[in-house]
């Protein structure tokens, strides 16, 4: 069940980061990924999901730049970081600590780097028109834009976004009602939006109900017969996700579904990271048993899925 779940909402993850994002450059101005990558969990095709999770999007992308050498040595000496009771073991529970506070970092850091950029005049606030400005300006005034996105309508998106955010009404933004903007998953009365979407996304031209789930990732061609994958999304609808079995799923099952409340995403990872690196099976891991699996949690020149950016000298 886990799977199919997993996978589904992983491609989610990706259409928001892509459907959503600002014009141009800068595509990771909205976040509606409530797992701990927006990458498919996966590792028979890669770790980076695991990357991810275990140092935040970001802090991931640097290790991509480190020899196999630099890596180990760096993630050792985080793991002395992570073992907080200094017994010389880390622990489920201090790597699920740890995995948690990896990614609040990820996103306080990225609020931090965009508040720099739409907070035009240092008041530290920032108003829906100094978003507005910033980010749409520039394209409002191209009726016909060579990229074929309707700005237009993506800023009515944004201007709702921001107006749920924003809980006094007065249209300017704290810090923490433009973290809930950039990064609702984190919210929990913003959470209506995240499902909003996902709903607009998932169920658009499906065929029949089970098919939001499947619908662009699978298609029909001619007789071809259907993928055994695509019978267990179908069984899944109807026995776990269409949970009042009226053939539908209304707003409530599908936050079940994308944003489950039962489900720990950094208890589930660091599970699987004790599962996979401990080698003599006594629930724990020592340094020796996470460097000796360290292309698992953390990348490096060798392992590189993902692309380079500038060294941070240290996390």
């Amino acid at each position: 069940m886990v799977l199919g779940v997993q996978q589904v909402v992983g491609y989610l993850a990706l259409w928001a980061l892509c459907a959503l994002s600002k014009p141009t450059e800068k595509k990771d101005r909205v976040h509606h990924d409530p797992q701990l990558s927006d990458k498919v969990h996966d590792d028979a095709q890669n770790f980076d999901y695991d990357h991810d999770a275990f140092l935040g999007a970001d802090e991931a992308k640097t290790f991509d730049q480190l020899t196999p050498e630099e890596s180990k040595e760096r993630l050792g000496m985080i793991v002395a970081k992570i073992d907080t009771d200094k017994d010389g073991f880390v622990t489920e529970g201090e790597l699920k600590d740890w995995i948690k506070k990896a990614q609040k970092k990820y996103v306080f850091d990225n609020v931090a780097r965009q508040w720099q950029e739409y907070d035009m005049n240092q008041d530290g606030l920032i108003s829906w028109d100094e978003y507005r400005n910033v980010t749409y300006d520039t394209y409002l005034d191209d009726p016909d834009p060579d990229d074929g996105f309707n700005y237009k309508q993506m800023m009515v998106r944004d201007e709702r976004r921001f107006k749920m955010a924003d809980k006094d009404g007065d249209l300017i933004a704290t810090k923490e009602e433009f973290t809930a903007f950039l990064h609702p998953e984190e919210y929990e009365y913003m959470k209506d939006i995240v499902v909003r979407k996902a709903r607009a996304k998932l169920f658009q031209n499906s065929e029949a109900p089970w098919a939001s789930s499947t619908g662009d990732m699978y298609s029909h061609d001619g007789d071809t017969e259907e993928p055994e994958w695509v019978k267990t999304e179908r069984e899944q609808f109807l026995e776990f996700r269409d949970k009042n079995h009226d053939g539908k799923m209304d707003t409530e099952e599908t936050k079940d579904w994308i944003l489950p409340s039962d489900y720990d995403h950094a208890e589930a990872e660091a599970r699987h990271l004790v599962y996979e690196s401990d080698q003599d099976k006594d629930g724990k891991l020592t340094k020796e048993e996470i460097v000796d699996k360290y292309d698992l949690f953390v990348g490096s020149q060798a392992t590189d899925f993902g692309e380079a950016l500038v060294r941070h000298d240290e996390f």
